[in-house]
């Protein structure tokens, strides 16, 4: 019978399948949420067009939340957000949710068709207001004429 024989070098390795598991994870979560956030401001939108303003300067401290408002509605509704279409009462929800879930400030940002009437960014606004954010900046094209 042969007595078997441990090597005095006996090595110690650690288990990486967990970790790399994570890193995976994470990976794929940051390449899902940069795509949906670029998929909000990229719906097709003939926006209006501004000859004066300020250029947007990032503000790391505000959460931006994209409210799209559509020029043909659809299922009734106009206002999107996330994908999501939302009625006025839905929308003032988000916003309040996501006000008191935020720290460091909210800014809305209100994307919408130049030939969408006030009638109906009016309680993206108001929805605004009652929720108690104030920071509320307009999507525009820049340098261009204002033309029906």
């Amino acid at each position: 019978m042969r007595i078997p024989h441990r090597s005095p070098r006996a090595t110690l390795g650690f288990n990486m399948t967990p970790m790399i598991d994570v890193v995976f994870l994470l990976i794929i979560f940051f390449l899902v949420s940069s795509h949906l956030a670029r998929q909000e401001s990229q719906l097709a939108l003939d926006l209006p067009a501004a000859t004066t303003g300020r250029a947007d300067r990032p503000r790391q401290e505000a959460r931006r939340v994209v409210v799209n408002v559509l020029g043909e509605p659809r299922g009734g509704r106009r206002i999107q957000i996330g994908g999501r279409l939302l009625d006025a009462e839905e929308l003032a929800d988000v916003i309040r949710h996501e006000r008191e879930h935020t720290e460091g400030g909210l800014e809305v940002r209100i994307r919408c068709d130049r030939r969408v009437p006030y009638r109906d960014v009016e309680p993206v606004m108001l929805a605004c207001a009652r929720s108690g954010v104030w920071n509320v900046t307009f999507a525009v094209v820049a340098g261009a004429t204002n033309q029906p």
